[in-house]
């Protein structure tokens, strides 16, 4: 019983909505597809604005220029994140000041943040880790106390909360990734929310190449040009045809992946009790779009012992991200802080399979594994 650690779900209605993207006669960008996601989105979840990307780091790539980052600017963000979340932002010549993960889950302590901002600093990034809220009441007040701007990574974020907002809609910006480990896939594909008004021209430009030519084809003018630095950020037709198909069985596919992940949570839960094992926590304020299920095991050595164990029978979980503060790009960057907390979801967190076709029997077949090689 080979059970992956992800795998693509199709709803059945990809292929035909490509077919009928490619008789439309237009499989570039900004197309029939594109506009009908859009519409999804800002009709689903009140975004003011969205832009669909060839990726989620497109999309971080493009908030980056709108709030118009230079060299020896600031960006706070957690350590404990993928590499895109700072690329970003480095590419334009910002310094990363790495927060530590909360105590209780992967994103960053929102009670840590002040005490790393400083005069240059110019923008918060909360990652909100397994599609789980980080404390934004908090980030915004500490935003509008210092004059900075948010920018959400809500990469796995589809379809979460904060109390009763969604995520993506609280800060400036917004990022999320259509990836194929992601919730509702495209593939590769990504999309830019735009929160706040001031941005919502100029991100149509930068996400044509710089030049105005959504404008153009509105008619609101009669020519188009070069306006502003900018590149190819908007993705093929084909890409957004898939994706929509996906988006028309977003609750469907929600309430599967929340039923795998609740079985996993009660198979998982004796574990817990005995002292092997620590679940997730979801925080009061925050729900859960069951993007992914992690255990936490008490060292490195535990957790490597059972993906070795689950290898053998053919289970493939795998851990995620290594600390950035202690990558060979950033550790000289970095200013010496020690992040215990991330370093310890480093060693330790361990993401089980999670994909729709997944069965119960199989979960339930992952947790005796991890029992029998933990007691």
């Amino acid at each position: 019983m080979k059970i992956p650690f992800s795998k693509p779900y199709l709803t059945g209605k990809e292929a035909h909505y490509l077919y009928q993207a490619v008789l439309s006669g237009m499989i570039s960008g900004n197309g029939m597809f594109t506009k009908r996601c859009h519409e999804f989105f800002e009709e689903s979840y009140h975004f003011k604005k969205c832009l669909l990307t060839t990726s989620c780091t497109d999309a971080l790539e493009m908030a980056a220029i709108l709030i118009d980052i230079k060299p020896g600017d600031e960006v706070i963000m957690p350590s404990y994140t993928f590499v895109s979340t700072a690329n970003a932002f480095v590419l334009r010549g910002a310094k990363i000041v790495f927060a530590d993960s909360g105590p209780d889950n992967p994103n960053m302590d929102a009670d840590q943040i002040e005490s790393l901002i400083t005069p240059k600093t110019k923008a918060i990034i909360p990652v909100h880790y397994a599609g789980i809220a980080c404390n934004m009441d908090k980030i915004m007040e500490l935003a509008r106390k210092h004059s900075l701007y948010v920018i959400e990574d809500a990469a796995q974020a589809i379809d979460s909360f904060y109390t009763d907002r969604p995520l993506g809609s609280i800060g400036h910006l917004s990022a999320f990734s259509f990836h194929e480990t992601k919730n509702v896939i495209s593939g590769e594909g990504g999309m830019l929310v735009i929160n706040d008004e001031q941005f919502i021209r100029r991100a149509e430009i930068v996400w044509e190449k710089g030049t105005n030519r959504a404008e153009f084809f509105r008619g609101e003018v009669n020519k188009y040009g070069w306006m502003d630095i900018g590149s190819s950020f908007l993705p093929s037709d084909i890409i957004a045809a898939f994706l929509y198909a996906q988006l028309e069985h977003l609750d469907e596919i929600q309430k599967k992946r929340k039923m795998l992940w609740n079985a996993y949570y009660e198979n998982l839960k004796p574990l817990e009790t005995a002292g092997h094992i620590s679940l997730p926590r979801i925080p009061d304020y925050a729900t859960n779009n069951a993007h992914m299920f992690y255990v936490l095991f008490k060292n490195l050595e535990a957790r490597t012992s059972v993906i070795e164990h689950l290898k053998k029978n053919e289970i493939y979980a795998v851990f995620h991200y290594l600390s950035l503060h202690k990558s060979p790009f950033y550790e000289k960057k970095h200013d010496g802080r020690i992040l215990s907390n991330s370093d310890h979801y480093t060693d330790c967190l361990l993401r089980l399979p999670m994909y729709y076709e997944l069965t119960v029997d199989q979960i339930g077949f992952i947790a005796k594994e991890i029992k029998d090689c933990l007691q």
